[in-house]
């Protein structure tokens, strides 16, 4: 498959200091790296050592005149589905292993935080790596093709999902059937389901996502703390 280089937006420590970690936010379709970039200063609040980067998706929005997509969804079939992410994930494979090598990382320094298409290239990519992740975080997607897991997983990563129940565009069951899929895969599952939210990210999925990279990095936050303002 070709590759496509990747590039997008990033965010400097709040520390000021080398990198200790690397965040990295996958968009959704339609929109682009400077997205999810926009997350970055809820998370340095809390990973002030943390690097942030957001990567654009290597393919022009097919569907509007503006914005990126990993892959095509004009053809919701499972299968094709699954065949869009397989042809985006050596991209951004290879993409995070530049990352990580350009701030002396691993991949036990790296987070993957992703938004509905890019949940999806998350959990795929993530799932097939030599080596785990310190966590995936997921907001509003779905598992592509659970049923190949048994014969391509290679790592657990601790994964959290977050969905809402309104959500008019990928519906909230798709969570509990990653969470199956996954479970039955030795993967460890947190999961929030978020009462009257669409296709979206609210304070409490944040704020949970968040908590959940924190304690991947070893980091506690106490529980009554809520995100703050960038």
């Amino acid at each position: 498959m070709a590759l496509h280089p990747l590039s997008g937006p990033g965010a400097a420590s709040a520390s000021d200091t080398p990198a200790k970690q690397l965040v990295v936010f996958l968009h959704g379709v339609g929109a682009d790296g400077d997205d999810l970039i926009a997350l970055a200063p809820y998370f340095a609040h809390w990973l002030p050592d943390a690097e942030y980067v957001a990567p654009h998706a290597p393919f022009p929005f097919d569907m509007a005149p503006t914005g990126r997509q990993w892959f095509s969804m004009q053809d919701l079939r499972p299968q094709a589905i699954f065949e869009g992410v397989q042809a985006a994930a050596e991209s951004l494979d290879r993409y995070l292993d530049e990352q990580l090598a350009n701030r002396g990382l691993t991949d036990g320094d790296l987070a993957i935080v992703g938004f509905s298409q890019g949940t999806m290239m998350a959990l795929h990519v993530a799932l097939r790596r030599p080596k785990a992740c310190a966590a995936v975080i997921g907001y509003s997607g779905l598992l592509a093709a659970p049923d190949r897991l048994p014969a391509e997983l290679t790592v657990r990563p601790p994964v959290f999902l977050a969905h809402g129940e309104a959500d008019e565009v990928i519906p909230h069951d798709f969570m509990s059937l990653a969470e199956k899929a996954l479970t039955v895969m030795g993967v460890s599952v947190d999961t929030l389901s978020c009462p009257n939210l669409g296709h979206s990210i609210n304070d409490d999925g944040l704020m949970a996502g968040i908590r959940f990279a924190a304690q991947a990095f070893g980091i506690g936050i106490p529980l009554e703390e809520t995100p703050p303002g960038p």
